[in-house]
């Protein structure tokens, strides 16, 4: 693990150390725990955002047929 020193404004660092007071945590402990948070939200985010363009595209139409219309695709 390494250290890092981090500069933050008194309202932000009174708001960090109640926070992490209230996870029974030390400021440094939980500052880290919401950073590797918000890595892991970010790989899943990444992820799904590849499987979901990685997918075949699907036609909104038969070849010889009108696009259909707003209210046709949000129907429900």
């Amino acid at each position: 693990m390494r250290n890092v020193t981090v500069s933050l404004d008194d309202e932000t660092a009174r708001w960090a150390r109640i926070e992490a007071a209230r996870h029974d945590s030390s400021l440094s402990r939980f500052v880290c725990d919401v950073l590797r948070e918000r890595m892991q939200d970010r790989g899943q985010y990444e992820r799904a955002a590849e499987s979901y363009l990685s997918r075949e595209s699907m036609p909104l139409r038969e070849v010889h047929q009108p696009y259909p219309t707003r209210d046709e695709l949000h129907s429900r």
